[in-house]
């Protein structure tokens, strides 16, 4: 059968893509390698509590709600409240006057640098300003010129001079937010404390803005996965077709065929490519494509790509707890961010990569017991997801792909993953929830080769490519992702990671829609 578009990816950008398709009324398949869709967007359930496998909230950004309401797609959302924490105090993260809040933080655990934070605060103030414009409006792509009219002529062009008159502001703080806040301090630790929540090398402009970013915050009832059964059931509604376990293993530009691992092929007229994109210049031998402009500007993609690396990574872990959910909403909101100590993460030492067990698993207590925790308690936002008068809970942390990857090799992969384990129920057991370790009645956890598995990207990134990336390899400038779905092979478009402002779940969903918007108009 020959489908009008083939998607190459079900997670959040190719579904977005193929719900957009289906609707519009053409052929559409979507092929992913796992057995579910979503990839980092996921619910999962295990003897009655349910947890968030990806993403633990999602974030507007001008692009989920109008992306929801233009496809006819109604979930419930509830407010997602944050709160951060340092040591023994906890604050609320959920207006802008909460800025306060922070800065009064910062000057209790480093009262010898209070003049040093007051820069930095000034400087926050500023670029919340700066991303008030750029997050102030519902984002074109998801408008109707004929429906919108109003919308457009009343938000959206004031706006574009607003943007316009802000974008070199923003432009200018594009340097690491690590290299940017050394121009106000030389405390490490303070840098830690700011900088250790965000991936290495985010841009200032992106990290410093996180304060208003984190009032975006929305949870879907029944979980973030309730987004992703909400869509798949859209596509096949509108005839549009999902093959789960599916893997594309080849690509023919030429004859407009892909191949599965079985060795099915599968004919279509456009292709969008969702998945790791890495894959996709794999997938296609150069010898096959004819024009030899085509060929020279796909060798050049592929040499532009090939060494570049995957953002950061994440260790999960995941705890069901015989502990009523009040215990934890007297402590923290739904959804937290923890560091235990005002040390920094600095002070655990460079990556231990190369070194025997025992100096790994050093760094590993040390960093486990200095780096920021990501905590979501998904029962404090729907009382359905665990069972009555216990709660799960999702903790994460940053985490790098290539330790991973060297501890596995050198053979004690899942002993490591029971140490981390530990180490967090200690690090956690001894600040923000004493008595934890006692209560638990579940307990697993994922690695990066575990994202890696389960959405196929490089070096398991959460979020696309690594800031450090130079040049970037995929569009990472904001006035250009209309054209950020482009590849250098005719009739083929790509969807997904991204590396700029607001990333993730906005970026996925908002170059999913541009890839189906191509598609539409080569389809004619």
């Amino acid at each position: 059968m020959k489908y009008d578009a083939i998607i190459v990816g079900a997670g959040i950008a190719g579904l977005t893509a193929g719900a957009y398709l289906s609707k519009a009324g053409y052929s559409t398949l979507l092929c992913e390698k796992e057995a579910i869709c979503g990839g980092l967007v996921n619910t999962f359930e295990r003897d009655g509590f349910f947890y968030d496998g990806g993403i633990r909230a999602t974030e507007n950004s001008g692009v989920l709600f109008p992306m929801l309401k233009q496809l006819g797609l109604e979930i419930e959302f509830v407010k997602n409240k944050i709160t951060l924490g340092v040591e023994d105090t906890i604050i609320p993260i959920n207006t802008v006057e909460d800025l306060s809040a922070y800065q009064a933080l910062l000057n209790q655990l480093y009262p010898e640098n209070i003049a040093e934070i007051d820069l930095i605060v000034e400087q926050i103030q500023q670029i919340m300003k700066y991303m008030d414009v750029q997050y102030s409006i519902d984002n074109p792509a998801f408008l109707d010129l004929k429906e919108d009219w109003e919308y457009m002529l009343k938000k959206i062009v004031p706006w574009m001079f607003q943007y316009a008159f802000t974008f070199k502001k923003i432009e200018a703080l594009n340097e690491p937010v690590e290299d940017f806040l050394r121009r106000y301090t030389d405390n490490q630790s303070l840098l830690d404390i700011i900088a250790q929540h965000f991936f290495k090398q985010t841009p200032a402009f992106f990290a410093l803005s996180y304060i208003k970013l984190y009032q975006d915050y929305y949870y879907p009832l029944g979980g973030t996965g309730t987004l992703i059964r909400k869509m798949t059931h859209l596509i096949k509604a509108h005839g549009g077709e999902i093959r789960n376990k599916v893997l594309i293993t080849k690509v023919d530009p030429e004859k407009k065929l892909v191949t599965t691992s079985e060795g099915d092929t599968l004919e279509y007229q456009q292709l969008i490519w969702a998945a790791d994109l890495k894959a996709l210049y794999r997938s296609i031998d150069p010898a096959s494509l004819q024009d030899n402009q085509i060929k020279s500007a796909f060798k050049k993609r592929w040499t532009e790509i090939e060494d570049k690396t995957g953002n950061d990574s994440i260790f999960t872990l995941f705890l069901g707890v015989d502990l009523d959910k009040s215990y934890f909403a007297g402590i923290a909101s739904e959804h937290l961010f923890y560091t235990a100590s005002k040390k920094g993460e600095s002070a655990a030492g460079p990556l231990p990569i190369g070194k025997d067990k025992e100096t790994v698993k050093q760094w590993l207590a040390d960093f486990l017991s200095l780096t920021t925790y990501e905590i979501a308690c998904p029962v404090l936002r729907d009382v359905s997801m665990a069972p009555e008068g216990k709660t799960g809970l999702v903790i994460s942390v940053l985490f790098d792909y290539q330790l991973t990857k060297y501890i596995q090799e050198s053979g004690w992969y899942e002993e490591f993953k029971a140490y981390a384990e530990t180490c967090m129920i200690k690090t956690l057991s001894e600040s923000i929830y004493p008595g934890i370790a006692g209560a638990i009645v579940q307990q697993f956890s994922s690695t990066p080769l575990t994202m890696e598995k389960i959405s196929g990207n490089t070096h398991g990134a959460i979020t696309g490519w690594a800031f450090s990336n130079r040049p970037m390899p995929a569009e990472s400038r904001l006035p250009k992702i209309f054209s950020a779905t482009k590849t250098p092979i005719p009739g083929i478009f790509q969807a997904g990671q991204w590396t700029y402002s607001p990333s993730g779940l906005p970026i996925s969903i908002l170059t999913g829609k541009l890839a189906a918007d191509s598609v539409i108009k080569e389809l004619g």
